[in-house]
């Protein structure tokens, strides 16, 4: 494989992949429509400059392998122009899959919530611990200040995304990755456009823990009865982790402090590490909990682990501090769940009790643009005390089925909340701050780029 062509080059993943094939010597060229940051600023620190939308012509005739995200469909003419001239074209993961997977020992982290973060804190570790391994996961690790890592080590630490391959494969794209050692964290409904019920999601899952060889082992959350069932499908040696008493790894005296958390880890019951964690939330004790089972299985020992864990610099875009402008503390967080919108606020209000919490919501990915969340979504923003929703950034989804922020509002103010629902980003920006104060805690959610709000509110605090 000497040149490749992406369709939809954009994607974190897809862009991710056409930098380890570049590095891999391999010719990379794609396209794509509305590049934001931060893979944007990936391609174009690796020299790879995007065709700016999608044309017939800009597929080559040297090009030996093109690569179809799992957002192309039919009618794409790139798509149109591979299929009219027979053209050789893979899915992403089968591509990661046959270039990466066949002779590594595969990590693959999945679940609904907190699988970029335990991806990059196992990948971490394991860096610590001397291991040397590969990473691909959807978001960029600070330690790592990437998305990826090529090592030299037999470890690949990925991502176990349940989103579709591709528009001819509709399975799971963590079923092309040869599990040796999988964490199923949780098992909720989400990817809406994808899954028409919670059974499709989890007749993914069933498969997914039905890969893993008899000499492997399958991690499930044991505070998720979802997770949990799934042991019952497996074939292998299987260990649990959470804050259930009934965690084979499970995390005791749990202190939240604004720097992060402390507590204890137990294995079967007995002692095993004290942790200092610069991560917030009861879920990220979790994430730390899976990753400390993962990596025990390859032969990290309890000393590396938490000296790892002290020096773990998070992902970017989860709960990611900003900046703090007259008081103010900015936070970027890709909640879109919500329950990833519950345990975020919670590990705000945790950290900082006492203080006011905004949150500003965008609804964006495919579940949360969606009616059927709204009550859900009502009832995780409830713990803010000041919230605003933007809105619904998919105005493809039907009237019928789609979220109705007015209707969230008014969820939320019959429970006595404070909330509204502003149309334009320089409303919410003037509301903010013209209403914060010294102390404010400000979470701004959404999983896309949300029209630059961050740096607009930054900005505007800054010269107010």
């Amino acid at each position: 494989m000497k040149h490749v062509h992406f369709i939809g080059i954009g994607g974190t993943a897809m862009a991710t992949l056409a930098v380890m094939l570049k590095r891999r010597g391999v010719d990379v060229q794609g396209s794509d429509q509305t590049i934001y940051p931060p893979m944007s600023d990936v391609l174009e620190a690796e020299e790879i400059e995007p065709f700016d939308g999608f044309r017939s012509e800009q597929i080559s005739d040297d090009v030996d392998l093109v690569i179809v995200g799992n957002a192309i469909s039919r009618g794409n003419v790139e798509l149109e122009a591979v299929l009219d001239r027979k053209l050789v074209y893979a899915s992403l993961p089968e591509v990661v899959r046959d270039q990466f997977l066949w002779d590594a020992r595969s990590l693959v982290v999945t679940g609904t919530h907190g699988k970029t973060t335990t991806a990059a804190l196992v990948a971490w570790l394991l860096t610590h611990a001397g291991h040397d391994p590969s990473l691909l996961m959807g978001g960029v690790a600070r330690n790592f200040g990437a998305s990826h890592r090529l090592g030299r080590g037999r470890e690949f630490v990925i991502e176990g995304d349940e989103y579709d391959s591709a528009f001819f494969d509709k399975t799971a794209k963590f079923l092309k990755y040869l599990p040796d050692v999988a964490v199923v964290g949780n098992l909720e409904f989400d990817h809406a456009d994808i899954y028409n019920d919670l059974e499709a999601i989890r007749v993914e899952f069933r498969r997914l823990v039905r890969l893993i060889p008899r000499q492997g082992l399958l991690i499930v959350g044991a505070d998720s009865d979802e997770a949990s069932v799934l042991r019952d499908e497996a074939h292998c040696r299987v260990e649990s982790f959470g804050l259930s008493s009934s965690a084979d790894w499970k995390a005791v005296s749990i202190t939240p402090v604004r720097t992060g958390t402390t507590f204890c880890i137990e294995r079967n019951g007995e002692p095993f590490v004290e942790i200092t964690s610069p991560l917030l939330g009861d879920y990220n004790v979790r994430n730390v909990l899976a990753a400390t089972a993962m990596v025990t299985a390859v032969g990290v020992g309890a000393e590396d682990i938490a000296k790892g864990v002290a020096t773990f610099e998070g992902v970017k875009r989860r709960l990611e501090l900003l900046g703090e402008v007259r008081g103010v503390t900015i936070y970027d967080d890709f909640a879109h769940h919500p329950t990833a919108v519950a345990e975020t606020l919670a590990a705000v209000r945790g950290a900082y009790p006492g203080r006011r919490i905004w949150s500003i919501f965008e609804p964006r990915s495919a579940t949360a643009c969606r009616r059927m969340v709204e009550a859900d979504l009502a009832s995780a923003l409830r713990t803010a005390d000041e919230v605003v929703l933007a809105p619904v950034y998919r105005k493809t989804v039907a009237e019928a089925i789609r979220l109705s922020p007015e209707r969230v509002v008014a969820m939320l103010t019959t429970k006595g909340v404070r909330a509204r629902y502003l149309p334009r980003i320089e409303d919410i920006v003037k509301v903010v701050v013209e209403e914060s104060r010294e102390g404010d805690q400000v979470v701004i959610m959404s999983n896309g780029a949300f029209d630059g709000i961050h740096n607009k509110l930054l900005t505007s605090l800054s010269v107010a």
